[in-house]
Protein backbone atom coordinates (compact mmCIF):
# COMPACT_ATOMS: atom_id res chain seq x y z
CA UNK A 1 0.00 0.00 0.00
CA UNK A 2 3.07 2.48 1.01
CA UNK A 3 4.22 1.64 -2.59
CA UNK A 4 1.39 2.13 -4.43
CA UNK A 5 0.87 5.83 -2.72
CA UNK A 6 4.07 6.85 -3.12
CA UNK A 7 3.66 6.08 -6.82
CA UNK A 8 0.44 7.67 -7.11
CA UNK A 9 2.26 11.05 -5.64
CA UNK A 10 5.22 10.61 -7.82
CA UNK A 11 2.59 10.61 -11.44
CA UNK A 12 0.95 13.77 -9.92
CA UNK A 13 4.17 15.66 -9.78
CA UNK A 14 5.17 14.28 -13.17
CA UNK A 15 1.98 15.67 -14.82
CA UNK A 16 1.68 19.05 -13.10
CA UNK A 17 5.57 19.74 -13.97
CA UNK A 18 4.68 18.53 -18.02
CA UNK A 19 1.42 20.45 -17.80
CA UNK A 20 3.51 23.87 -16.49
CA UNK A 21 6.21 23.66 -18.35
CA UNK A 22 5.89 21.20 -21.55
CA UNK A 23 2.10 21.53 -22.57
CA UNK A 24 1.30 24.64 -24.94
CA UNK A 25 -0.75 27.17 -23.81
CA UNK A 26 -4.46 28.00 -24.43
CA UNK A 27 -4.74 29.91 -27.67
CA UNK A 28 -8.00 31.78 -26.58
CA UNK A 29 -6.02 33.50 -23.62
CA UNK A 30 -4.19 36.46 -24.48
CA UNK A 31 -2.28 37.80 -21.22
CA UNK A 32 -1.14 40.80 -23.50
CA UNK A 33 -3.93 41.58 -25.67
CA UNK A 34 -3.36 45.50 -26.23
CA UNK A 35 0.26 45.08 -26.63
CA UNK A 36 -0.21 41.93 -29.28
CA UNK A 37 -3.16 43.88 -31.33
CA UNK A 38 -2.40 44.81 -34.69
CA UNK A 39 -3.55 48.85 -35.39
CA UNK A 40 -5.61 48.61 -32.87
CA UNK A 41 -7.29 52.13 -34.08
CA UNK A 42 -8.25 50.60 -36.68
CA UNK A 43 -10.78 47.93 -34.69
CA UNK A 44 -14.42 48.37 -35.71
CA UNK A 45 -17.42 47.03 -33.51
CA UNK A 46 -19.69 44.82 -35.31
CA UNK A 47 -23.73 44.59 -34.27
CA UNK A 48 -25.09 41.27 -33.73
CA UNK A 49 -26.21 40.74 -37.55
CA UNK A 50 -22.39 41.11 -38.57
CA UNK A 51 -23.25 44.17 -40.45
CA UNK A 52 -20.77 47.11 -40.53
CA UNK A 53 -22.68 50.04 -38.44
CA UNK A 54 -23.74 52.59 -40.51
CA UNK A 55 -21.72 55.51 -40.38
CA UNK A 56 -23.33 59.12 -38.63
CA UNK A 57 -24.69 61.12 -40.85
CA UNK A 58 -23.51 65.16 -39.88
CA UNK A 59 -26.04 67.49 -38.90
CA UNK A 60 -28.18 69.25 -41.81
CA UNK A 61 -27.15 72.63 -42.04
CA UNK A 62 -29.60 75.46 -42.62
CA UNK A 63 -31.12 76.30 -45.84
CA UNK A 64 -29.78 79.79 -46.63
CA UNK A 65 -32.79 82.27 -47.10
CA UNK A 66 -32.95 83.41 -50.71
CA UNK A 67 -31.21 86.83 -51.40
CA UNK A 68 -33.10 89.44 -51.37
CA UNK A 69 -33.85 91.26 -55.00
CA UNK A 70 -31.02 94.01 -55.14
CA UNK A 71 -32.74 97.89 -54.49
CA UNK A 72 -33.35 99.76 -57.87
CA UNK A 73 -33.25 103.13 -58.63
CA UNK A 74 -36.19 104.14 -60.28
CA UNK A 75 -38.10 107.21 -62.03
CA UNK A 76 -41.50 108.08 -62.25
CA UNK A 77 -42.74 111.02 -65.11
CA UNK A 78 -42.97 112.88 -66.63
CA UNK A 79 -44.81 114.92 -65.15
CA UNK A 80 -45.96 119.38 -66.32
CA UNK A 81 -45.53 121.67 -63.39
CA UNK A 82 -48.59 121.86 -62.69
CA UNK A 83 -49.19 118.24 -62.03
CA UNK A 84 -46.33 117.96 -59.52
CA UNK A 85 -48.48 118.70 -56.91
CA UNK A 86 -51.08 115.82 -56.93
CA UNK A 87 -47.83 113.70 -57.39
CA UNK A 88 -46.46 114.59 -54.54
CA UNK A 89 -49.40 113.71 -52.57
CA UNK A 90 -49.81 110.08 -54.12
CA UNK A 91 -46.14 109.39 -52.93
CA UNK A 92 -46.77 110.84 -49.74
CA UNK A 93 -48.11 107.23 -48.28
CA UNK A 94 -44.89 105.73 -49.30
CA UNK A 95 -42.89 107.25 -47.37
CA UNK A 96 -39.75 107.22 -49.23
CA UNK A 97 -38.01 110.13 -47.16
CA UNK A 98 -34.41 110.54 -48.39
CA UNK A 99 -34.96 108.15 -51.09
CA UNK A 100 -37.12 110.47 -53.01
CA UNK A 101 -36.00 113.28 -55.51
CA UNK A 102 -36.96 115.57 -58.33
CA UNK A 103 -35.32 115.68 -61.78
CA UNK A 104 -36.39 118.74 -63.87
CA UNK A 105 -36.37 118.42 -67.29
CA UNK A 106 -37.18 120.52 -71.01
CA UNK A 107 -39.01 118.12 -73.12
CA UNK A 108 -40.61 118.67 -76.28
CA UNK A 109 -44.31 117.55 -75.71
CA UNK A 110 -45.38 116.75 -78.12
CA UNK A 111 -49.44 116.75 -77.00
CA UNK A 112 -51.53 119.06 -74.95
CA UNK A 113 -54.72 119.26 -73.85
CA UNK A 114 -56.26 122.90 -73.38
CA UNK A 115 -59.27 125.01 -73.70
CA UNK A 116 -59.04 127.17 -76.36
CA UNK A 117 -57.83 131.16 -75.66
CA UNK A 118 -60.30 132.94 -74.35
CA UNK A 119 -60.91 136.49 -75.48
CA UNK A 120 -59.61 138.65 -72.48
CA UNK A 121 -57.98 137.60 -69.26
CA UNK A 122 -61.20 138.33 -67.52
CA UNK A 123 -62.57 135.53 -69.59
CA UNK A 124 -59.92 133.18 -68.81
CA UNK A 125 -60.52 133.72 -65.48
CA UNK A 126 -63.86 132.95 -64.98
CA UNK A 127 -63.38 129.56 -67.07
CA UNK A 128 -60.82 128.88 -64.64
CA UNK A 129 -63.55 129.79 -61.83
CA UNK A 130 -65.80 126.99 -63.80
CA UNK A 131 -63.18 124.52 -63.40
CA UNK A 132 -62.72 125.03 -60.14
CA UNK A 133 -66.43 124.35 -59.56
CA UNK A 134 -66.17 120.74 -61.07
CA UNK A 135 -63.42 119.86 -58.45
CA UNK A 136 -60.58 120.74 -60.54
CA UNK A 137 -57.60 121.51 -58.37
CA UNK A 138 -55.71 124.59 -58.73
CA UNK A 139 -52.69 122.82 -59.43
CA UNK A 140 -54.54 120.89 -62.93
CA UNK A 141 -54.26 123.64 -64.84
CA UNK A 142 -53.03 127.41 -65.42
CA UNK A 143 -53.46 129.95 -67.97
CA UNK A 144 -51.04 130.86 -70.11
CA UNK A 145 -50.10 134.51 -70.21
CA UNK A 146 -47.02 134.81 -72.70
CA UNK A 147 -47.81 136.92 -75.93
CA UNK A 148 -48.97 134.23 -78.77
CA UNK A 149 -51.54 132.51 -80.52
CA UNK A 150 -52.49 130.54 -77.62
CA UNK A 151 -52.40 133.76 -74.65
CA UNK A 152 -55.64 133.21 -72.23
CA UNK A 153 -56.04 130.00 -73.51
CA UNK A 154 -56.04 127.74 -70.18
CA UNK A 155 -53.74 124.38 -69.90
CA UNK A 156 -54.83 121.32 -68.50
CA UNK A 157 -51.34 118.97 -69.35
CA UNK A 158 -49.00 118.61 -71.62
CA UNK A 159 -48.15 115.27 -72.94
CA UNK A 160 -45.16 113.61 -75.15
CA UNK A 161 -47.91 111.01 -77.07
CA UNK A 162 -51.21 111.49 -78.35
CA UNK A 163 -53.01 108.69 -76.64
CA UNK A 164 -51.60 109.82 -73.31
CA UNK A 165 -53.05 113.29 -74.21
CA UNK A 166 -56.28 111.72 -75.11
CA UNK A 167 -56.61 109.75 -71.82
CA UNK A 168 -56.50 112.88 -69.79
CA UNK A 169 -59.40 114.11 -72.32
CA UNK A 170 -61.67 111.45 -71.23
CA UNK A 171 -60.77 111.58 -67.47
CA UNK A 172 -61.88 115.19 -67.98
CA UNK A 173 -64.99 115.02 -69.46
CA UNK A 174 -66.15 111.99 -66.90
CA UNK A 175 -65.56 115.30 -64.12
CA UNK A 176 -67.87 116.94 -66.68
CA UNK A 177 -65.52 119.74 -68.73
CA UNK A 178 -66.56 119.56 -71.90
CA UNK A 179 -64.90 122.75 -73.93
CA UNK A 180 -60.88 120.93 -73.54
CA UNK A 181 -59.19 119.34 -76.54
CA UNK A 182 -56.14 117.87 -77.45
CA UNK A 183 -53.59 119.04 -80.16
CA UNK A 184 -50.24 119.27 -81.47
CA UNK A 185 -47.44 121.29 -79.45
CA UNK A 186 -44.18 121.07 -80.43
CA UNK A 187 -42.45 124.05 -77.98
CA UNK A 188 -40.16 122.87 -75.19
CA UNK A 189 -42.14 122.60 -71.68
CA UNK A 190 -40.23 121.69 -68.60
CA UNK A 191 -40.78 118.43 -66.88
CA UNK A 192 -40.59 117.09 -63.55
CA UNK A 193 -39.43 113.55 -62.65
CA UNK A 194 -39.58 111.61 -59.33
CA UNK A 195 -36.56 109.71 -58.91
CA UNK A 196 -36.43 106.97 -56.47
CA UNK A 197 -33.13 105.70 -54.86
CA UNK A 198 -32.70 101.71 -53.12
CA UNK A 199 -36.22 101.01 -54.42
CA UNK A 200 -37.29 97.83 -53.05
CA UNK A 201 -39.32 95.15 -54.14
CA UNK A 202 -41.89 96.60 -51.95
CA UNK A 203 -41.76 100.31 -53.30
CA UNK A 204 -41.59 98.66 -57.35
CA UNK A 205 -44.76 97.38 -56.87
CA UNK A 206 -46.69 100.35 -54.80
CA UNK A 207 -44.80 102.76 -57.77
CA UNK A 208 -46.76 100.18 -60.78
CA UNK A 209 -49.80 100.72 -59.24
CA UNK A 210 -49.36 104.92 -58.76
CA UNK A 211 -48.12 105.10 -62.77
CA UNK A 212 -51.38 103.30 -63.32
CA UNK A 213 -53.57 105.99 -62.01
CA UNK A 214 -51.78 108.62 -63.97
CA UNK A 215 -52.14 108.32 -67.71
CA UNK A 216 -49.40 109.33 -69.85
CA UNK A 217 -46.46 108.70 -67.11
CA UNK A 218 -44.18 105.71 -67.16
CA UNK A 219 -42.14 104.09 -64.86
CA UNK A 220 -38.14 103.48 -65.83
CA UNK A 221 -34.83 102.68 -64.51
CA UNK A 222 -33.16 106.05 -63.73
CA UNK A 223 -30.91 106.79 -66.71
CA UNK A 224 -26.54 107.08 -66.44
Amino acid sequence: MRAAFLFLIAANLMFFAWWYYVSPHDSGRDPKPVAQQIEPHKLRILPPDGQPAAAAKPPLKPVAAETAAPAACLEWGSFAVADVARAELALGPLALGERLSQRRVDESAGWWVFIPPQSSRPGALKKAAELKGLGLGAEEYFILQDEGPARWAISLGVYRTEDAAQSRLEALRVRGVRSAQVGAREAPVPKVWFRVRSATSAHQGMLKELAGGFPGTELRDCPP
